[in-house]
């Protein structure tokens, strides 16, 4: 059976879950897949493939998604990879596709990746921190599309699979 690590970086959750729910649809695909945050992998043995998010904080991807990238840039080379982008706190993401922020265009590039996708992103109204709480005032809430999730990393399962995208 083909195993899939999904990893992710997050700061205050939604990436996190945004993961699972990626886990989740990968399982129900069929695929033995782990779901982890990137500071807590060591090494890719065993994978046969990857899925690495982070959340976008000022146009960035989170701090550890761009480190683990860079720690393991040797095995992700040898292996499918797709990538995911968790941040808009509005509804464009699931308005229209939307390119990734050009740090994550450049990691795509370098690592050949399958494919890259934007989620809205969450931030709770009672952020803490100067910034958060700063943003969360105007833009609190959770902009997440669970059902675009799941659809995309069916896609992803069927891509591994070597199975044709009908309907």
């Amino acid at each position: 059976m083909m195993r899939v690590l999904v990893v992710y970086a997050s700061e205050r959750g939604g990436t996190a879950e945004s993961a699972g729910w990626i886990g989740v649809a990968l399982r129900e695909a069929g695929l033995d897949t782990d779901v982890r945050p990137a500071g807590e992998v060591a090494a890719l043995d065993g994978y046969d493939a990857a899925v690495v998010g982070g959340a976008l904080y000022a146009g960035r991807w989170h701090r550890e998604a761009r480190h683990f990238v860079r720690r393991h840039a040797d095995a992700l080379a040898h292996r499918p990879v797709w990538l995911f982008s968790s941040g808009p706190l509005d509804h464009t993401a699931e308005q229209r596709q939307i390119a990734p922020t050009p740090g994550v265009g450049k990691i795509a590039r370098r690592l050949n990746a399958h494919g890259h996708a934007t989620f809205g992103g969450r931030l709770s109204p009672d952020a803490h921190g100067f910034l958060a709480s700063k943003i969360a005032k105007r833009s609190s809430g959770d902009f997440r599309d669970h059902d675009q999730v799941a659809e995309w990393a069916a896609g992803i399962a069927r891509e591994l699979r070597g199975a044709t995208k009908t309907g």
